[in-house]
């Protein structure tokens, strides 16, 4: 019983975390433009921020979100300017951008901790990743579990994070979708700047 419940929870997990959102967007742009490295570090900073958000929402904390008042439109509006400045800097970038840019090969190693703080801010100040993971996290720590219980459920949360957004970004590094983003980086990234700035006014009106 408690083998089919931990898959079933692996499984709404996964569909949650791998849906189409803040994180998705800026680590499939980050990963074609920069390159397996810059993305496998943004991985790393989403990762992270998936930690802080697991161990809130199985330590009952969560519900302070969930209640609203200050915490919530502090984080919510916190999370519209980042996606905001986010959006704005890749709509620049592609405005300003003259011919090709270079292979992601070639990306300076420098840009590596910049894609780490990058995907670590861009999870923890996702306002729906806590009130996600409380509502997920809930039902499966009702009645009676083992000590371990909790642990197997963040380990979940945090190993199959760090797999499918790592796996993602192998994906993005084949020939065909790193030439495609090469010859058309100006529009992705004008598309991927358009589409967090739509994701900062839909957090906004929430």
């Amino acid at each position: 019983m408690m083998t089919g419940d931990l898959v079933t929870f692996a499984a709404v997990m996964a569909l949650g975390q791998f849906s189409p959102g803040p994180d998705m967007l800026l680590l499939t742009r980050t990963a074609l433009s920069d390159g397996r490295r810059a993305g496998w570090w943004m991985t790393a900073g989403i990762t992270s921020g998936l930690c802080v958000h697991a161990a809130i929402a199985i330590g009952w904390m969560a519900w302070l979100t969930a209640r609203g008042g200050w915490i919530a439109a502090g984080l919510r509006w916190a999370a519209c300017a980042y996606l905001a400045w986010l959006g704005a800097r890749l709509i620049l970038k592609a405005c300003t951008s003259r011919g090709a840019q270079r292979p992601a090969s070639a990306s300076p190693a420098g840009r590596t901790g910049s894609a780490y703080v990058r995907g670590l801010l861009c999870n923890l100040l996702n306002p729906k990743a806590a009130l996600f993971f409380a509502g997920v996290v809930a039902p499966f720590l009702a009645g009676e579990r083992p000590l371990w219980w909790p642990a197997a459920l963040w380990g979940i949360i945090v190993f199959q994070g760090m797999v499918l957004w790592g796996l993602w970004v192998a994906v993005l590094q084949s020939p065909p979708i790193r030439n495609g983003y090469g010859r058309a980086a100006r529009w992705i990234d004008a598309a991927f700047g358009a589409g967090l700035l739509a994701l900062a006014v839909t957090v906004a009106l929430r």
